[in-house]
């Protein structure tokens, strides 16, 4: 590609602004680095982590507890010795950066008693231990990380830009090219880190931002990343049922709120010996099965001082008419726990490529997440990373980039928004809470047409929302392709066929 500006470089390349982005960026610039943080956000919400309700979870001094309960909830199949890595530097993590250097006021810190924070519960937890404010706490930590990164003298932050494509040469990952010119504009790193989020975007119903198409799951995969444990997307249980769905906190079933269907009954009881409080997977598939049969599902918050307790989420009940104590919940596409394919440290299988946070796959989650351990795992290794890439210290090397083409006239303004509706109508049909073998060959089929027409229109053009319909096929297709080798059902990952009565939920432990 023809470039008139000198080659552009840093010591270390962030991509996105979330807790794990952010985390990586301190931990590079307190080290000496030179960071450039590139993300598509234009506004804190933009990022995943502004949109997390419930809390961070924390060890409150047993980690050995907060294992078994992460363990247990990734129905056996998360990695221990990740486990350990999360478990054991969590409380550390949580004191540095968000007390000591960002000085969140978590609920209850305003106490004169040391252990005077207001710990909650969550589903799957066996204890009280999960800091947060209100139900945004994602919101109350993002926003004071963001302004403390962006006024760091060594971080530089560049927003509404978008990462189209890895540099690479020889197996190693020299950058990014932006969206910043027409045809691409290269930036050179040292080391690169994707911190790009989840994938909502590629599911009618989300509780993640509009824009998270998986950018870094593409990229890092068409560079020839691994990547692993893409079946397990989660679900969770309670989001607003309406249009525009909104995450009822976890913590609101923690505190005494329960799930009624149509007739008034509450059923988790007979699904789960937890009942509201069993892992996510399996309270995800009961409201499913009692909204099919009965018609509908509601979170009766009666229980509580919902108006006192959770003023935000009370205000959202609100503003969507919702005036009682019953509010209609559905299931809502909410986490990935697989990605690219990470050690202890966020390192790929690609030299100088780090990933970090919902794109990274580090086998903490397994098939089904733990509440509240995202903003921690995020923070964990975001630290972690941003620790070993300054302590590489690499220099940036200039390859030849990515030789992108903008030449054609742009298309239609709908094109798109109407080839992501198909998408995502597949995704929902194929690729939801349960899964047969045949529809997902079904989808495999439908999603590589789709992916080879975005294909013949990108390759001469560099439009944004192209390249995010493009990333969002491919990661589709990798759910689809991972889906359709497990044909074992594990969390999140529920395989039925249409012939076959679904297995019965088990008891934990059994």
């Amino acid at each position: 590609m023809t470039d008139t500006h000198p080659p552009e470089t840093a010591d270390v390349l962030v991509v996105g602004s979330g807790i794990a982005g952010c985390a990586a960026a301190l931990a590079a610039a307190r080290e000496g680095s030179e960071v450039v943080l590139l993300t598509k956000a234009e506004r804190p919400d933009g990022a995943s982590t502004d949109w997390a309700q419930g809390g961070i979870s924390t060890t409150r001094g047993d980690p050995e507890a907060l294992k078994e309960d992460i363990l247990e909830a990734s129905d056996g199949t998360a990695d221990p010795d990740a486990v350990d890595v999360l478990v054991e530097n969590a409380d550390e993590a949580v004191e540095d950066v968000l007390l000591e250097t960002l000085g969140i006021e978590f609920d209850g810190s305003d106490d004169a008693d040391d252990d005077a924070f207001d710990y909650a519960r969550e589903a799957a937890h066996s204890e009280n231990r999960i800091l947060h404010v209100d139900a945004a706490t994602g919101t109350h930590i993002l926003r004071p990380f963001l302004n403390y990164i962006d006024e760091h003298e060594q971080i530089e932050v560049r927003q509404d830009t978008a990462a189209l494509e890895l540099i690479t040469h020889e197996g190693r990952v020299h950058g990014v090219l932006t969206d910043e010119q027409a045809d691409g504009h290269p930036i050179y790193a040292g080391n690169t880190i994707l911190a790009t989020g989840g994938i909502g975007a590629l599911y009618s119903r989300s509780t993640n931002p509009d824009d998270a198409t998986g950018d870094g799951i593409a990229m890092a995969a068409l560079a020839g990343a691994e990547v692993a444990d893409l079946e397990y997307v989660q679900f969770h249980p309670t989001a607003y049922a309406g249009e525009n769905p909104f995450l009822l906190s976890e913590a609101l079933r923690g505190e005494g709120a329960v799930l009624r269907n149509a007739e008034g009954e509450q059923f988790m009881p007979d699904y789960h010996p937890d009942a509201e409080l069993a892992p996510r997977d399996v309270v995800a598939r009961a409201v499913a099965s009692e909204r099919e049969e009965t018609g509908e599902v509601v979170l009766d918050v009666s229980s509580l001082e919902f108006e006192a307790e959770f003023p935000d989420l009370a205000e959202n009940c609100r503003d969507r008419g919702i005036e009682g104590d019953e509010i209609p919940v559905a299931p809502c596409e909410h986490f990935l726990c697989g990605g690219i394919n990470v050690d202890d440290r966020g390192q790929t299988s690609l030299d100088r490529l780090y990933a970090v946070g919902e794109c990274a796959r580090t086998g903490v989650h397994g098939a089904n997440r733990l509440a509240s351990t995202s903003l921690l795992e995020g923070l964990v290794w975001g630290l972690r990373a941003g620790t070993e890439v300054a302590d590489a210290d690499a220099e940036p090397q200039i390859v030849e980039a990515p030789d992108l083409r903008n030449s054609d006239p742009d298309l239609p303004e709908r094109f798109a928004a109407e080839k992501s509706i198909r998408l995502k109508r597949t995704m929902d049909e194929y690729l939801g809470l349960e899964r047969d073998p045949e529809e997902i060959a079904r989808a495999s089929g439908v999603l590589r047409r789709l992916k080879g027409e975005v294909d013949a229109y990108i390759r001469t053009r560099t439009a944004r929302d192209l390249y995010e319909l493009r990333n969002a096929s491919v990661v589709a297709l990798l759910i689809a392709r991972a889906a359709s080798e497990n044909g074992e059902s594990k969390g999140c990952h529920y395989v039925v066929t249409e012939n076959e009565e679904q297995p019965a939920e088990q008891p934990a432990g059994d």
